[in-house]
């Protein structure tokens, strides 16, 4: 697979191709980098549609309590309150500004008895005390941010005490020889150009400085909308840091290939991966 980490585009996203495209309507002036940000990222959607299949296959049933970590503007947790009526959702972020946006652009659009069935915490995902739910989701690879094994370890211990008995834990990782190498990787979207640059590696410490650049078709830029500064883990790291926390299976679910070598977005346990220039799993941890 060629490389794709935190590209939407991966799991199938429509948001670079459903709507028509108006060449220099979007200017670095005019655009909002939280907008541009799921725009170029994220896909709610095809996030549920995972965590739907992954439940159906470990518990036999549908899952109905979501608690969604990094929840940032909580585009995922109001995507899972409108999937179906007694959906509920938990929506833990530390950052006000960002949940205060996601209030206004997603929260506010819900009705009153979906708003009812959401419950927005401002909080840190290690410290967080709410009720016990069937899925918990740490995705786009927020979970980087913890540079020690010990303090990983702890968020997933963390993770384990806030899952129903029966519940799952899905979270997202990425990788590949790609990964490691300073260099941009560039996707023209919706009006705007999506950068995704590793501006530093150090391979002794594992531990990886990312930024995102939006270029415009007048030739402006938002540069460094977000950076990242984060420990690149590997799939058998994790893997052990999920099982030291308490979980007894982890499985690895691996993306397909199109004939052209890219993702298909369709991802499937597998205990053998391919050595791809980038890669994207998903890893389901069972209590």
């Amino acid at each position: 697979m060629t490389s794709r980490a935190h590209s939407s585009t991966r799991r199938g996203s429509p948001s670079a191709s459903s709507r028509p495209r108006r060449a220099g309507w979007r200017t670095a002036a005019t655009s909002d980098r939280h907008e541009l940000y799921e725009a170029s990222v994220q896909s709610p959607e095809s996030e549920v549609d995972f965590i739907d299949q992954a439940f159906r296959r470990w518990r036999g049933r549908t899952a109905r309590s979501f608690r969604e970590d990094f929840a940032g503007t909580m585009y995922l947790s109001t995507t899972w309150i409108r999937r179906r009526a007694d959906h509920t959702a938990i929506a833990v972020d530390l950052d006000p500004s960002v949940q205060a946006w996601g209030m206004r652009r997603h929260v506010e659009s819900l009705t009153d008895a979906q708003r009812a069935r959401l419950d927005v915490r401002l909080a840190d995902v290690r410290t967080v005390r709410c009720p016990k739910v069937d899925c918990i989701g740490a995705f786009n690879f927020s979970f980087y941010l913890f540079h020690a094994r010990k303090d990983l370890v702890a968020y997933f211990r963390t993770v384990r005490r806030g899952l129903k008995r029966d519940g799952l834990f899905i979270l997202d990782a990425y990788g590949g020889s790609d990964a490691l190498v300073e260099q941009e990787e560039v996707r023209d979207l919706d009006g705007f150009t999506y950068v995704w640059e590793t501006e530093r590696y150090d391979p002794i410490t594992g531990r990886i400085r990312m930024a995102i650049h939006f270029r415009f078709p007048d030739r402006t830029e938002r540069r460094r909308a977000f950076v990242y500064d984060w420990r690149l883990w590997t799939l058998p790291e994790l893997k052990e840091c999920l099982q030291d926390a308490g979980f007894r299976e982890v499985e690895i679910c691996w993306e397909g290939s199109l004939p052209d070598g890219s993702g298909n977005g369709i991802f499937r346990p597998a205990r053998r991966g391919e050595a791809c220039l980038g890669w994207i799993a998903y890893l389901v941890a069972v209590p």
